[in-house]
């Protein structure tokens, strides 16, 4: 018996995916990859979205990866009714990297979507591997697993920064040591003593990726039109789906919001997009703060990246910034974050019951360089709050 509830459980571990795609290539791929992975089980696929809408009435399934453009039905006017047929069910967007591709994209992730994987345009086998590995990825990450209770964050009184000595922001990130939880009587080397920062911050670093464009457009919808401190962002997002989503959030909100050039001057008011592919880092001259755009190697495996954001905004600024973590997978901004609270400065994360995936929020969380954790709907109004001074 003790074998059999053994099995029943292991059973009950692995996600149940339906793929829906009108590519027998792209299909036949990615259920493919889907069977031979242990943590993964393949219920079913479809070829479009009226046949994977009835698949998965049917069969209930945990995970479904949905094409954006397949015929009777395409994955824009299937995914509303996906949803609803199977509440609770995460979907990633299986897309070109074109601009229709992702603008679909884009609108489909703010209509509730979890995530989206870039796939290589037909007759691109040298695209498959990676497209692979983001599928799986992704699809692994947003997996249905027990969540143990987490804290109300007004219940977690955060560590005190940990001294440790700066590193350059364009040098890798190195594996992050545990937190050392007791109080900072020494700033790192050559700074002085620490001191928490107070006022308005000088800039508003934010870090997200998985589920990240909509809990973006819940932000900054909240962010008023007279702010008078520039945002800067790094979104795991590719090349033009970057551009797509500063048009969608200036849209949804009062700021402009775009993606970042190279040397481009810091103007208040104004959320500056690293653009995919590129990391963004912040610095500082007589004439104020810019924008710099590289291609040195992914950090935590992304470009851009959110650790190499915030440190160096935090360097910038002398620690007068506030940094916002939300909702994505891995633990980018960790290291940031931490470089950002030994100088002072502030950092805010996503909760978990609002996150699609508590892995980056989390990671700054359990170090404790988390000075609030919020709900989503809370966040935008936090940040405007200290954008005039508040705290």
């Amino acid at each position: 018996m003790s074998g059999l509830a053994s099995s029943s459980a292991a059973s009950q571990s692995i996600a149940r995916v339906l793929v829906i795609d009108d590519s027998a290539v792209a299909r036949g791929l990615m259920t493919r990859w889907v069977e031979e992975d242990k943590d993964l089980a393949l219920v079913g696929s479809a070829v479009d979205g009226e046949q994977g809408l009835a698949k998965a009435t049917e069969l209930k399934p945990d995970l479904i990866v949905l094409d954006v453009e397949m015929p009777k039905m395409d994955g824009l006017a299937a995914l509303p009714l996906l949803l609803k047929a199977v509440p609770g069910c995460k979907i990633v967007m299986a897309s070109t990297l074109t601009r229709r591709g992702g603008e679909v994209t884009i609108r489909a992730l703010s209509m509730g979507a979890a995530d989206y994987t870039p796939k290589p345009q037909a007759g691109r086998l040298a695209g498959a591997e990676e497209f692979r590995q983001s599928l799986l990825g992704k699809l692994k990450a947003l997996a249905p697993r027990p969540i143990p209770p987490v804290p109300s964050s007004r219940d977690i009184r955060p560590a005190p920064p940990v001294a440790r000595t700066l590193r350059p922001s364009s040098t890798p990130a190195a594996p992050a040591a545990p937190a050392v939880r007791r109080p900072l009587t020494q700033a790192p080397a050559g700074r002085g003593p620490v001191a928490r920062m107070r006022g308005k911050p000088e800039i508003i670093a934010i870090g997200s990726s998985t589920g990240g464009p909509q809990a973006l457009r819940d932000v900054i919808e909240k962010i008023p039109g007279d702010a008078r401190v520039p945002l800067v962002l790094a979104q795991h997002m590719p090349a033009l789906f970057t551009k797509i989503l500063g048009e969608h959030l200036t849209k949804a909100g009062k700021i402009q919001c775009k993606e970042a050039t190279d040397k481009e001057r810091l103007a208040p008011g104004t959320l500056y997009i690293a653009p995919g592919d590129f990391h963004m880092t912040v610095r500082k001259d007589a004439g104020g703060f810019y924008a710099v755009l590289d291609q040195s190697p992914p950090i935590n495996f992304c470009r851009p990246a959110v650790d190499p954001l915030f440190q160096s905004v935090a360097e910038a600024t002398n620690g007068a910034a506030l940094g916002v973590v939300l909702t994505g997978m891995g633990h980018d901004g960790r290291d940031g974050a931490r470089t950002l609270r030994n100088m002072g400065g502030t950092v805010i994360v996503q909760d978990e019951k609002t996150s699609v995936v508590w892995g980056m929020p989390g990671a700054v969380a359990e170090a404790g360089l988390a000075d609030e954790i919020l709900p989503l709907a809370e966040i935008g109004s936090a940040v405007a709050q200290r954008m005039k001074g508040g705290m």
